[in-house]
Protein backbone atom coordinates (compact mmCIF):
# COMPACT_ATOMS: atom_id res chain seq x y z
CA UNK A 1 0.00 0.00 0.00
CA UNK A 2 2.35 2.24 1.27
CA UNK A 3 4.92 1.63 -2.05
CA UNK A 4 1.90 2.39 -4.15
CA UNK A 5 1.20 6.07 -2.34
CA UNK A 6 4.57 6.39 -2.70
CA UNK A 7 4.57 6.02 -6.55
CA UNK A 8 1.64 7.59 -7.15
CA UNK A 9 3.39 10.50 -5.19
CA UNK A 10 6.56 10.90 -7.02
CA UNK A 11 4.34 10.26 -10.31
CA UNK A 12 2.60 13.66 -9.49
CA UNK A 13 5.84 15.17 -8.73
CA UNK A 14 7.30 13.76 -12.32
CA UNK A 15 3.94 15.69 -13.68
CA UNK A 16 4.80 19.10 -12.09
CA UNK A 17 8.33 19.22 -11.99
CA UNK A 18 8.98 18.25 -15.80
CA UNK A 19 6.88 21.21 -17.17
CA UNK A 20 8.48 23.60 -15.01
CA UNK A 21 12.23 21.97 -16.11
CA UNK A 22 10.64 22.19 -19.46
CA UNK A 23 10.15 26.42 -18.65
CA UNK A 24 13.49 27.41 -17.13
CA UNK A 25 15.06 25.04 -19.36
CA UNK A 26 13.71 27.47 -22.56
CA UNK A 27 14.42 30.60 -20.08
CA UNK A 28 18.25 30.07 -19.58
CA UNK A 29 18.36 28.98 -23.25
CA UNK A 30 16.82 32.05 -24.44
CA UNK A 31 19.39 34.16 -22.23
CA UNK A 32 21.94 32.52 -23.94
CA UNK A 33 20.99 32.40 -27.00
CA UNK A 34 19.92 36.50 -27.38
CA UNK A 35 23.13 36.79 -25.60
CA UNK A 36 25.66 34.90 -27.90
CA UNK A 37 23.21 36.09 -30.92
CA UNK A 38 23.19 40.03 -30.57
CA UNK A 39 26.75 39.15 -29.41
CA UNK A 40 28.39 37.70 -32.63
CA UNK A 41 25.87 40.27 -34.74
CA UNK A 42 27.26 42.90 -32.82
CA UNK A 43 30.61 41.92 -33.56
CA UNK A 44 29.89 41.10 -37.65
CA UNK A 45 28.27 44.63 -38.19
CA UNK A 46 31.61 46.34 -36.94
CA UNK A 47 33.38 44.16 -39.07
CA UNK A 48 31.36 45.22 -41.80
CA UNK A 49 30.56 48.41 -41.11
CA UNK A 50 27.17 48.25 -41.53
CA UNK A 51 25.12 50.64 -39.46
CA UNK A 52 21.82 48.71 -39.84
CA UNK A 53 22.97 45.99 -37.60
CA UNK A 54 22.09 48.09 -34.85
CA UNK A 55 18.77 48.82 -35.78
CA UNK A 56 18.29 44.75 -35.79
CA UNK A 57 20.16 44.58 -32.35
CA UNK A 58 17.80 46.51 -30.62
CA UNK A 59 15.24 45.34 -32.03
CA UNK A 60 15.28 41.77 -31.04
CA UNK A 61 16.59 42.92 -27.58
CA UNK A 62 13.81 40.80 -25.31
CA UNK A 63 12.38 39.60 -27.72
CA UNK A 64 14.35 36.67 -28.43
CA UNK A 65 13.96 35.29 -24.83
CA UNK A 66 10.21 36.11 -24.93
CA UNK A 67 9.70 33.36 -28.18
CA UNK A 68 11.89 30.85 -26.07
CA UNK A 69 9.40 31.43 -23.12
CA UNK A 70 6.30 30.77 -25.17
CA UNK A 71 7.57 27.56 -26.80
CA UNK A 72 8.47 26.71 -23.32
CA UNK A 73 5.34 26.98 -22.25
CA UNK A 74 3.75 25.28 -25.34
CA UNK A 75 6.07 22.33 -25.06
CA UNK A 76 5.25 22.15 -21.22
CA UNK A 77 1.53 22.05 -21.74
CA UNK A 78 1.68 19.28 -23.88
CA UNK A 79 3.60 16.69 -20.66
CA UNK A 80 0.26 18.06 -18.36
CA UNK A 81 -3.22 15.91 -18.78
CA UNK A 82 -5.63 19.15 -18.82
CA UNK A 83 -9.00 19.83 -20.48
CA UNK A 84 -9.16 20.40 -23.83
CA UNK A 85 -10.95 23.52 -23.44
CA UNK A 86 -7.98 24.86 -21.52
CA UNK A 87 -5.49 23.47 -23.46
CA UNK A 88 -7.05 25.76 -26.54
CA UNK A 89 -7.01 28.81 -24.33
CA UNK A 90 -3.66 28.61 -23.34
CA UNK A 91 -3.05 28.11 -26.91
CA UNK A 92 -4.55 31.03 -28.15
CA UNK A 93 -2.75 33.36 -25.52
CA UNK A 94 0.23 32.27 -26.75
CA UNK A 95 -0.40 32.76 -29.87
CA UNK A 96 -1.64 36.25 -29.21
CA UNK A 97 1.66 36.81 -27.31
CA UNK A 98 3.43 35.08 -29.95
CA UNK A 99 1.46 38.08 -32.73
CA UNK A 100 1.89 40.79 -30.48
CA UNK A 101 5.68 40.40 -30.33
CA UNK A 102 5.95 39.77 -33.95
CA UNK A 103 4.28 43.03 -34.42
CA UNK A 104 5.81 44.76 -32.01
CA UNK A 105 9.29 43.84 -33.92
CA UNK A 106 8.22 44.97 -37.04
CA UNK A 107 7.14 47.91 -36.12
CA UNK A 108 10.45 48.59 -34.45
CA UNK A 109 12.31 47.72 -37.52
CA UNK A 110 10.31 49.83 -39.51
CA UNK A 111 11.02 53.19 -37.17
CA UNK A 112 14.46 52.39 -37.20
CA UNK A 113 15.07 51.36 -40.60
CA UNK A 114 13.46 54.72 -41.24
CA UNK A 115 15.88 56.87 -38.65
CA UNK A 116 18.75 54.94 -39.98
CA UNK A 117 18.32 56.03 -43.89
CA UNK A 118 17.26 59.17 -42.81
CA UNK A 119 20.11 59.93 -40.61
CA UNK A 120 22.95 58.64 -43.22
CA UNK A 121 21.40 58.81 -46.83
CA UNK A 122 19.09 62.18 -46.14
CA UNK A 123 16.52 59.97 -47.65
CA UNK A 124 13.22 60.87 -45.27
CA UNK A 125 12.07 63.47 -42.76
CA UNK A 126 11.41 61.54 -39.16
CA UNK A 127 9.46 63.16 -36.99
CA UNK A 128 7.54 61.65 -33.91
CA UNK A 129 4.27 62.30 -36.24
CA UNK A 130 5.27 59.59 -38.78
CA UNK A 131 7.08 57.70 -36.29
CA UNK A 132 3.72 57.33 -34.22
CA UNK A 133 1.78 57.04 -37.50
CA UNK A 134 3.97 54.21 -38.51
CA UNK A 135 3.78 52.35 -35.31
CA UNK A 136 -0.24 52.69 -35.33
CA UNK A 137 -0.83 50.96 -38.57
CA UNK A 138 1.66 48.37 -37.63
CA UNK A 139 -0.15 47.74 -34.07
CA UNK A 140 -3.63 48.01 -36.29
CA UNK A 141 -2.54 45.48 -38.80
CA UNK A 142 -1.29 43.53 -35.61
CA UNK A 143 -4.53 43.94 -33.43
CA UNK A 144 -6.46 42.38 -37.08
CA UNK A 145 -4.58 39.14 -36.89
CA UNK A 146 -4.83 38.49 -33.65
CA UNK A 147 -8.51 39.00 -33.48
CA UNK A 148 -8.85 36.74 -36.88
CA UNK A 149 -6.46 34.48 -35.18
CA UNK A 150 -8.92 33.82 -32.32
CA UNK A 151 -11.97 33.57 -34.18
CA UNK A 152 -13.47 36.96 -34.07
CA UNK A 153 -15.21 38.83 -36.69
CA UNK A 154 -13.29 41.82 -37.91
CA UNK A 155 -15.66 43.05 -40.56
CA UNK A 156 -18.30 44.61 -38.13
CA UNK A 157 -15.44 45.68 -35.75
CA UNK A 158 -13.99 47.84 -39.32
CA UNK A 159 -17.82 48.83 -39.87
CA UNK A 160 -18.04 50.22 -35.88
CA UNK A 161 -14.50 52.32 -36.28
CA UNK A 162 -15.47 53.72 -39.49
CA UNK A 163 -18.56 55.29 -37.93
CA UNK A 164 -16.64 56.03 -34.94
CA UNK A 165 -13.85 57.67 -36.93
CA UNK A 166 -16.48 60.28 -38.30
CA UNK A 167 -18.33 60.79 -35.61
CA UNK A 168 -14.61 61.41 -33.68
CA UNK A 169 -13.25 64.03 -37.00
CA UNK A 170 -16.43 65.73 -35.91
CA UNK A 171 -15.91 66.50 -32.79
CA UNK A 172 -12.28 67.20 -32.73
CA UNK A 173 -12.05 69.08 -35.82
CA UNK A 174 -9.63 71.38 -34.67
CA UNK A 175 -7.71 68.31 -33.80
CA UNK A 176 -7.82 66.92 -36.56
CA UNK A 177 -7.10 69.50 -39.10
CA UNK A 178 -3.25 70.20 -36.80
CA UNK A 179 -2.97 66.42 -37.48
CA UNK A 180 -3.89 66.58 -40.98
CA UNK A 181 -1.41 69.54 -41.62
CA UNK A 182 1.77 68.34 -39.70
CA UNK A 183 1.29 65.30 -41.98
CA UNK A 184 1.37 67.74 -45.05
CA UNK A 185 4.26 69.58 -43.18
CA UNK A 186 6.44 65.87 -42.51
CA UNK A 187 5.40 64.61 -45.78
CA UNK A 188 5.79 67.52 -48.55
CA UNK A 189 9.77 68.06 -48.02
CA UNK A 190 9.23 71.59 -47.36
CA UNK A 191 10.00 71.10 -43.88
CA UNK A 192 12.44 69.05 -42.52
CA UNK A 193 14.01 68.43 -39.12
CA UNK A 194 16.81 70.45 -38.31
CA UNK A 195 15.74 73.66 -40.93
CA UNK A 196 15.85 77.32 -39.75
CA UNK A 197 12.80 79.10 -40.42
CA UNK A 198 10.91 82.06 -39.61
CA UNK A 199 7.49 82.85 -39.70
CA UNK A 200 5.71 86.16 -41.19
CA UNK A 201 4.49 86.36 -37.60
CA UNK A 202 8.40 86.67 -36.47
CA UNK A 203 8.30 83.59 -34.71
CA UNK A 204 11.76 81.89 -35.75
CA UNK A 205 13.99 78.96 -34.92
CA UNK A 206 15.45 75.40 -36.03
CA UNK A 207 12.87 72.69 -36.71
CA UNK A 208 12.95 70.31 -33.18
CA UNK A 209 9.98 68.15 -34.12
CA UNK A 210 6.86 67.90 -36.24
CA UNK A 211 4.40 66.33 -33.66
CA UNK A 212 0.88 65.75 -34.31
CA UNK A 213 -0.68 68.22 -33.27
CA UNK A 214 2.02 71.49 -33.17
CA UNK A 215 5.72 72.12 -34.71
CA UNK A 216 8.05 72.49 -32.26
CA UNK A 217 10.77 75.02 -32.77
CA UNK A 218 14.17 76.46 -30.78
CA UNK A 219 15.21 79.69 -31.51
CA UNK A 220 18.73 81.22 -30.44
CA UNK A 221 18.09 82.28 -27.09
CA UNK A 222 17.01 77.89 -26.71
CA UNK A 223 13.66 78.71 -25.97
CA UNK A 224 11.22 76.52 -27.18
CA UNK A 225 8.33 77.92 -29.50
CA UNK A 226 5.73 76.18 -30.29
CA UNK A 227 3.57 76.32 -33.51
CA UNK A 228 0.30 74.56 -34.30
CA UNK A 229 0.74 72.94 -37.33
CA UNK A 230 -2.31 74.87 -39.21
CA UNK A 231 -0.80 78.06 -38.51
CA UNK A 232 2.54 77.45 -40.16
CA UNK A 233 0.63 75.44 -43.11
CA UNK A 234 -1.70 78.26 -43.71
CA UNK A 235 1.12 81.07 -43.89
CA UNK A 236 4.33 82.54 -45.08
CA UNK A 237 7.34 80.93 -44.16
CA UNK A 238 10.45 81.28 -44.74
CA UNK A 239 13.18 77.98 -44.59
CA UNK A 240 16.97 78.43 -44.29
CA UNK A 241 17.58 75.47 -44.94
CA UNK A 242 15.97 74.58 -48.42
CA UNK A 243 17.18 74.42 -51.24
CA UNK A 244 20.40 74.34 -49.58
CA UNK A 245 21.59 75.09 -46.31
CA UNK A 246 24.04 76.94 -48.16
CA UNK A 247 23.56 80.86 -48.13
CA UNK A 248 24.25 84.49 -48.65
CA UNK A 249 24.48 87.31 -46.84
CA UNK A 250 24.44 90.75 -47.43
CA UNK A 251 26.66 93.47 -46.35
CA UNK A 252 26.20 97.04 -47.01
CA UNK A 253 29.41 99.48 -46.10
CA UNK A 254 29.35 103.20 -46.55
CA UNK A 255 32.42 104.21 -48.28
CA UNK A 256 33.51 108.27 -48.03
CA UNK A 257 33.46 110.06 -51.31
CA UNK A 258 37.02 111.06 -50.82
CA UNK A 259 38.26 107.10 -50.66
CA UNK A 260 39.76 105.33 -54.12
CA UNK A 261 37.17 102.91 -55.13
CA UNK A 262 39.67 100.70 -56.95
CA UNK A 263 41.51 100.76 -53.78
CA UNK A 264 38.41 100.28 -51.52
CA UNK A 265 37.43 97.29 -53.60
CA UNK A 266 40.41 95.42 -53.65
CA UNK A 267 41.26 95.43 -50.04
CA UNK A 268 37.43 94.37 -49.11
CA UNK A 269 38.09 91.54 -51.82
CA UNK A 270 41.12 90.54 -50.21
CA UNK A 271 39.06 90.63 -46.53
CA UNK A 272 36.25 88.98 -47.70
CA UNK A 273 38.54 85.72 -48.95
CA UNK A 274 40.43 86.11 -46.09
CA UNK A 275 37.23 85.53 -43.82
CA UNK A 276 35.75 82.82 -46.05
CA UNK A 277 38.85 80.87 -45.89
CA UNK A 278 39.55 81.40 -42.00
CA UNK A 279 36.79 81.85 -40.21
CA UNK A 280 34.76 78.63 -39.10
CA UNK A 281 31.30 79.30 -40.61
CA UNK A 282 32.25 80.53 -44.15
CA UNK A 283 32.58 78.82 -47.06
CA UNK A 284 36.20 77.92 -48.39
CA UNK A 285 37.00 78.93 -51.89
CA UNK A 286 33.83 80.45 -52.81
CA UNK A 287 34.21 83.93 -54.79
CA UNK A 288 32.62 86.63 -52.79
CA UNK A 289 30.75 89.51 -54.73
CA UNK A 290 31.38 93.23 -54.26
CA UNK A 291 29.30 96.22 -56.10
CA UNK A 292 28.77 99.67 -55.50
CA UNK A 293 25.70 100.34 -54.98
CA UNK A 294 24.28 103.67 -55.11
CA UNK A 295 25.78 107.78 -54.56
CA UNK A 296 24.12 107.68 -50.28
CA UNK A 297 23.30 111.13 -48.45
CA UNK A 298 27.02 111.40 -47.22
CA UNK A 299 28.79 107.83 -48.44
CA UNK A 300 29.14 106.03 -51.60
CA UNK A 301 27.17 102.53 -50.34
CA UNK A 302 29.12 99.56 -50.97
CA UNK A 303 27.81 95.85 -50.90
CA UNK A 304 29.54 92.69 -50.26
CA UNK A 305 27.89 89.11 -50.68
CA UNK A 306 29.48 86.67 -48.16
CA UNK A 307 28.50 82.96 -48.45
CA UNK A 308 28.22 80.65 -45.38
CA UNK A 309 27.14 77.62 -44.24
CA UNK A 310 24.35 77.66 -42.95
CA UNK A 311 21.86 80.78 -41.24
CA UNK A 312 22.92 81.31 -37.73
CA UNK A 313 27.30 81.34 -38.95
CA UNK A 314 26.56 85.05 -40.70
CA UNK A 315 27.18 86.30 -36.53
CA UNK A 316 30.39 84.87 -36.62
CA UNK A 317 31.03 85.77 -40.09
CA UNK A 318 29.54 89.52 -40.40
CA UNK A 319 31.32 90.12 -36.99
CA UNK A 320 34.61 89.06 -38.40
CA UNK A 321 34.32 91.06 -41.72
CA UNK A 322 33.24 94.25 -40.12
CA UNK A 323 36.20 94.16 -37.95
CA UNK A 324 38.84 93.16 -40.00
CA UNK A 325 37.75 95.14 -43.01
CA UNK A 326 37.61 98.64 -40.35
CA UNK A 327 41.33 97.38 -39.09
CA UNK A 328 42.64 97.60 -42.56
CA UNK A 329 40.74 100.45 -43.96
CA UNK A 330 42.67 102.12 -40.42
CA UNK A 331 46.19 100.91 -41.71
CA UNK A 332 45.46 101.93 -45.41
CA UNK A 333 43.95 105.18 -44.48
CA UNK A 334 40.89 104.71 -46.17
CA UNK A 335 38.46 107.65 -45.09
CA UNK A 336 35.07 106.51 -42.82
CA UNK A 337 32.50 108.43 -43.81
CA UNK A 338 30.05 109.67 -41.18
CA UNK A 339 26.72 110.79 -41.05
CA UNK A 340 25.75 114.47 -41.75
CA UNK A 341 22.55 116.29 -41.02
CA UNK A 342 22.05 119.91 -42.08
CA UNK A 343 19.93 121.82 -39.48
CA UNK A 344 17.72 125.40 -39.96
CA UNK A 345 18.53 127.06 -36.36
CA UNK A 346 15.47 130.22 -36.15
CA UNK A 347 17.50 133.33 -34.67
CA UNK A 348 15.30 135.71 -32.74
CA UNK A 349 14.83 138.76 -33.90
CA UNK A 350 15.72 141.84 -31.30
CA UNK A 351 15.35 145.20 -31.72
CA UNK A 352 18.96 145.79 -32.68
CA UNK A 353 18.81 142.76 -35.58
CA UNK A 354 18.13 143.04 -39.00
CA UNK A 355 15.32 141.22 -40.09
CA UNK A 356 16.53 139.61 -43.19
CA UNK A 357 17.58 136.29 -42.62
CA UNK A 358 21.18 135.88 -43.10
CA UNK A 359 22.95 131.92 -44.44
CA UNK A 360 24.79 130.26 -41.99
CA UNK A 361 28.13 128.39 -42.56
CA UNK A 362 30.41 126.60 -40.78
CA UNK A 363 32.52 129.19 -39.82
CA UNK A 364 29.47 131.49 -37.85
CA UNK A 365 28.35 128.83 -35.78
CA UNK A 366 29.95 129.98 -32.91
CA UNK A 367 28.40 133.29 -33.42
CA UNK A 368 25.15 131.84 -33.37
CA UNK A 369 22.97 132.62 -29.83
CA UNK A 370 21.71 129.96 -28.17
CA UNK A 371 17.71 130.68 -27.60
CA UNK A 372 16.55 131.23 -23.82
CA UNK A 373 13.46 130.51 -22.38
CA UNK A 374 11.32 133.25 -22.32
CA UNK A 375 10.79 134.50 -17.94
Amino acid sequence: MSATLNAVTIANIIRIVVPLVIILGAFFLGVVVERQGLHRLQALSSKLGWGGADVIITSLKGLILLWFVIGGIFAAILTLPIDSNLFLTIQKCLLVAAIASGTLIVARLSVGFVRYFSETKGAGNLTSLFEMLTQIVIFTFGVLIALQSLGIAITPLLTALGIGGVSLGLAFQSTLTNFLSGLNLATSNKLRVGDFIQLDSGEEGYVVDIAWRHTILQDIRDNMVVVPNTRILNNVFKNYGLPDKEALIILEVGISYEADLERVEQIAFDVANQVMNQVDGGVPNSDPWIRFKEFGYFAITMTVYLRIREYFDHLVVRHEFIKRLHTRFRNENIPMPFPIKTSLIPIPHGPQQNAKRSAISYDSLSEIPFLQDEQ
